[in-house]
């Protein structure tokens, strides 16, 4: 079979990649075209029609700005799916741009399927239509989004989560050596997780490290993101404060806790079985917005949101402060709160499925 694949973030190439490994073991003839990035080249063996770091583009000024660019992007994908005639075209989150290819997919006679839903259920829940008229199959992997779409009428699959496939993989870490090798202390270690954009970073490490005077018997360890220079994080660093790029599933993994700014970083070092505290903070102004878009959502990290209660302590906008941090920080090191994270953490995997959702997703879109 002939796939044609679109992922629009690393995220999405992560998952992607993954996907088309399990594709490749179940169809020998598997042939590939793909909008992605360095992960989905590494299992095909050639570039991408276009890199994600080419699409993109966060936020409504943004996006505005770049509208031409985006537009010219749409037009470019779907001559090019017509050139290819691939037998399906497998869309991966992204939905802004997706579900405009999934309608002209549909409507040009090719099979549709749509892994990762969009998070229609926090906002934009109109979009269910276009799933239900352009989408052939829905693969979700959150459990709770199967119920959503059948609210609406969409017979979604639920394949599992695909980060337990990412983090089963991961070989055996030697703590010693990968203090040694970053030039860290013998002491435990924090681990700070920030985010991804400049000033998003910069807000957050200022708060999180506010807390650092307290805890003179562990180490903070920054998590680079790839998208910044090292030189960024250098003003953060002194002797207790050390900073490593790229290397975040391995940081976590040698950490006693850990400061996460909310999003898919929140389920990361869940399921890496490491205690946390959840933060947010944006401006006054994005927040209302955000509180009158998003729609009948009690919580901000994925975490609690797959459970329905709160797991992992959220400190969002005044309640994120020095204050909060630090008695939410030692509750988590030792002691019963800590023992009852770590066990919700264990029901959170096994009502993710356990590892398998790319074999799972593959077989939905060779067999149907």
């Amino acid at each position: 079979m002939k796939y044609y694949i679109i992922a629009g973030e690393a995220s999405g190439d992560l998952h992607a990649s993954n996907l088309m490994k399990s594709i490749l073991k179940k169809d020998s003839n598997a042939e590939f075209r793909f909008w992605g990035g360095d992960l989905m080249t590494k299992v095909a063996g050639f570039s991408p029609v276009k890199h994600y770091k080419d699409l993109a583009f966060m936020g409504f000024l943004e996006v505005a700005k770049n509208l031409k660019t985006i537009l010219k992007n749409i037009k470019f994908c779907k001559q090019d799916i017509v050139n290819y005639k691939p037998d399906v075209v497998v869309l991966v989150d992204y939905p802004g741009f997706n579900l405009r290819i999934a309608e002209f997919a549909k409507n040009s006679g090719i099979k549709v399927i749509y892994y990762i839903s969009p998070q229609l259920w926090a906002w934009k829940e109109g979009r269910v239509e276009k799933i239900k008229n352009f989408v052939d199959e829905m693969l979700v992997i959150l459990p709770f989004e199967k119920d959503f779409y059948r609210k609406h009428q969409v017979d979604a699959h639920f394949v599992g989560h695909p980060l337990l496939d990412a983090i089963s993989d991961l070989p055996e870490i030697d703590i010693r050596k990968f203090k040694s090798e970053n030039n860290l202390n013998e002491k435990e270690i924090i681990a700070l997780l920030p985010g991804s954009r400049e000033q998003e970073v910069a807000k957050m490490l200022e708060l999180m490290l506010s807390v650092r005077t307290f805890f003179a018997d562990y180490q903070f360890v920054i998590a680079g993101a790839p998208s910044l220079p090292k030189e960024f994080y250098q003003k953060y660093v002194d002797e207790n404060v050390h900073f490593v790029s790229n290397k975040t599933y391995d940081l976590l993994r040698v950490s006693k806790a850990a400061l996460v700014t909310s999003g898919t970083a929140t389920l990361e070092t869940a399921l890496l079985n490491i205690p946390e505290v959840v933060c947010y903070r944006s401006s006054r102004i994005s927040y209302e917005i955000g509180k009158r878009v998003v729609k009948n959502i009690k919580y901000i990290s994925l975490v609690n949101l797959i459970m329905d209660q709160e797991v992992v302590t959220e400190l969002i906008q005044s309640e994120l402060n020095t204050e909060n941090l630090v008695r939410n920080l030692k509750r988590i090191l030792e002691g019963d709160s800590r023992q009852k994270m770590l066990s919700d953490f264990k029901l959170l995997r096994k009502k993710l499925g356990g590892k398998g959702a790319s074999d799972h997703a593959a077989d939905v879109i060779i067999n149907g």
